[in-house]
């Protein structure tokens, strides 16, 4: 595991500004008819325009700068000439290296107007980062968060996925420790400051299990039920966990801030 100084954490940061900033930009585009290869090469072309990389592309013959998962998809869906349609959900997932260090995020987004279910998925995901990055703090232990995680999750009525888990991220794109969305909590190693975390619920509708297509990457619920994900990139500090995945525009907005007191 690696500790980062706090002028590390500001060069992680800045990556993480750039990932947040195309996903906002992504936002916009989604609508009915839209082609998800549009969207990754949207993304790519931003990501060169900021003096940045797409982190995924390439990583391990992975072929897109984004992994855009429809519906059933949970993650690594692979962008093509496949349109949205209303009443979808799209998990956006991205990644950029800039100046040395990685940023990761992850959002699910509505395709025009979606089923209450549906919404209520998507927010539980949102809800439940928040409840893991509560936990994140000096002193506690990995699988307090994943505890934390999962009681949330099926509190609302869906599954954890457990066939993905959350990460260390800063001078590669996945770094020890591993932070699993499921677990007993009081277990694994001590969070210390100076840990860079990738938080990433991934939740579905239905049951936890997992199939995965013949492309090798795009991975689905065995149930085809919906599926939503929410990552950020989370710091621990001595003042709390910082997010820095997120805009300053988005931290204002975010509910879960203002109550917790975050850094």
């Amino acid at each position: 595991m690696i500790i980062y100084c706090q002028e590390e954490i500001s060069s992680i940061k800045k990556s993480n500004q750039i990932v947040t900033k195309i996903l906002s930009e992504l936002r916009r585009m989604i609508a009915p008819g839209v082609q998800t290869k549009e969207l990754d090469e949207y993304a790519e072309v931003r990501v060169k325009e900021m003096n940045a990389v797409p982190a995924f592309k390439g990583y391990r013959g992975y072929p897109a700068s984004l992994c855009t998962s429809i519906n059933e998809e949970i993650v690594h869906g692979i962008p093509s000439s496949r349109r949205l349609r209303e009443g979808d959900i799209i998990s956006i997932d991205f990644g950029v290296l800039y100046e040395g260090y990685y940023g990761d995020a992850a959002v699910t987004y509505p395709v025009g107007n979606i089923t209450p279910r549906a919404k209520k998925l998507i927010e539980t995901a949102e809800e439940t980062f928040f409840k893991g990055v509560e936990q994140m703090r000096p002193g506690k232990r990995i699988s307090d968060i994943s505890f934390a995680i999962q009681s949330h999750v099926e509190s609302q009525g869906f599954s954890v996925i457990r066939a993905f888990v959350g990460h260390g991220i800063g001078l590669s794109l996945h770094e020890e420790p591993q932070v699993p969305n499921f677990g007993l909590p009081g277990r694994g190693p001590k969070i210390k400051s100076g840990m860079v975390l990738a938080i990433e619920p991934m939740i579905a509708m239905g049951d936890w299990d997992v199939e995965i297509l013949d492309d090798n990457w795009t991975a689905i619920t065995r149930d085809r039920s919906l599926s939503a994900h929410y990552e950020h990139t989370v710091a621990i500090t001595e003042k709390g966990p910082e997010i820095l995945s997120l805009s300053d525009e988005e931290k204002k907005n975010a509910p879960y801030l203002k109550e917790n007191h975050y850094a």
